[in-house]
């Protein structure tokens, strides 16, 4: 991983400092580890026990229930430098940290129920993610219902469905489920805990973030008490509140920057010390490569500067939260598109030997490509902005 010293002008304070320092101290163990895990295709248990004991895991919890509760901008620093170290693991705590960062604003969770799984995290370790993906629906941006049905029962519900791409299912014993309500047009938000009827089916086998553990969840027949039921929203209705602002998944491009800076620096090392016999010294000395490291970096500071922006202001202007998601959607659809290309001009850079399983490049190659397909997608982001631009007179 990076080895890089350089002053970052993006980290503003001793705070932001010593996060910093929490998240290099941890990618650069996970980084180590990053290769078996991907060559397996097996979950980082490891890493996560590590997160867990050095407080990563808390957070974003807020500080009356014993988390850090740092700030979005803070969390932004925090993913990008551990993805430096492993994206995979990055992107898979992203979505806990990122989903307690969101709840700790939205507050839409009954209040005894959150403040009780908000100690489970300090306390325990816990950790969540939202499952609502499904085969049949696509995306759960795209609006479609959920085939997850909740029947009521006595005192409580039987949830029965299967979900897709539900990252960290392997470590997890909390699942925040979206599912329709049998007879009536509303989902709702369920806690369910692992348990009878739970079971995770190993279906991950992808070409890239191959340690993210995203199997499928199978639920059947699983109760959850009335008291675990988190809301209820009338269908296609669901996190339109103005509180809800979608800021928190900006942990999604800090991640895939965090890959592309890895391997900016892996190949800016490549070029100052390889020295080929046929050159008078390193390759550094070449126009046309530093002609792709000045591509390079002026994509990966332009992606920077518009990440972290957004981000101070999401923090600073609560009021202008929903009126940002645009730019929310902007700085995802720009950093994960430039992440890749920073890649790609990496392997230019360091040649044939990049796509060598003993250097970590093809992972990344392989890695960045899934931002992709993280919410939101380009043509969601893009049709945003167009319908904003055809809006003015």
């Amino acid at each position: 991983m990076s080895t890089r010293k350089a002053i970052d002008s993006f980290i503003r304070n001793e705070k932001e400092r010593e996060i910093a320092a929490l998240a290099d101290r941890l990618a650069e163990t996970f980084a180590k580890r990053a290769a078996i895990h991907d060559q397996e295709g097996s979950f980082p248990f490891d890493n996560f026990a590590d997160l867990k004991q050095s407080g990563y895991l808390k957070l974003t919890v807020p500080k009356e229930f014993g988390g850090d509760e740092i700030s979005l901008y803070e969390l932004l620093i925090a993913q990008e430098r551990l993805a430096r170290g492993d994206g995979a693991t990055a992107l898979s705590v992203g979505w806990h940290v990122g989903l307690m960062l969101h709840y700790r604003y939205a507050r839409f969770w009954p209040e005894e129920l959150y403040a009780r799984f908000c100690r489970e995290v300090v306390e325990n370790g816990a950790m969540i993610n939202h499952f609502a993906s499904e085969r049949a629906t696509g995306s759960p941006t795209r609006g479609g219902r959920p085939e997850t049905k909740a029947v009521k029962t006595d005192g409580g519900w039987l949830i029965s469905g299967r979900k897709t791409y539900s990252t960290l299912s392997p470590i997890l014993e909390h699942y925040l489920v979206l599912a329709s309500i049998e007879g009536r047009d509303e989902i709702g938000d369920f806690l369910v805990r692992k348990g009878p009827g739970v079971s995770v089916e190993e279906t991950w086998n992808t070409m890239g973030m191959r340690a993210t553990g995203s199997h499928d969840l199978v639920l059947e027949n699983v109760f959850v008490a009335d008291e675990d039921l988190v809301r209820v929203s009338p269908l296609g209705k669901r996190g339109q509140q103005p509180n809800e602002s979608p800021g928190w998944q900006l942990h999604i491009p800090a991640c895939y920057l965090g890959i592309a800076f890895a391997a900016r620096d892996f190949a800016v090392h490549f070029a100052r010390t390889y020295r080929p016999n046929s050159l008078p010294g390193p390759i550094a000395d070449l126009p046309h490569i530093q002609h792709q490291i000045g591509l390079i970096e002026a994509e990966l500071t332009t992606s920077r500067t518009l990440l972290y922006s957004v981000a101070d202001r999401w923090d600073k202007n609560p009021e202008e939260r929903t009126a940002l998601k645009t730019e929310l959607g902007l700085v995802k659809y720009v950093a994960t598109n430039n992440a890749i290309q920073i890649v790609d001009k990496a392997m230019r850079i360091v040649g044939g030997a990049s796509l060598s399983r003993s250097l970590p490049l093809e992972r990344m190659y392989r890695d960045v490509r899934a931002g992709l397909h993280n919410p939101p997608m380009d043509d969601a982001v893009l049709r945003n902005l167009a319908q904003l631009a055809l809006k003015e007179e």
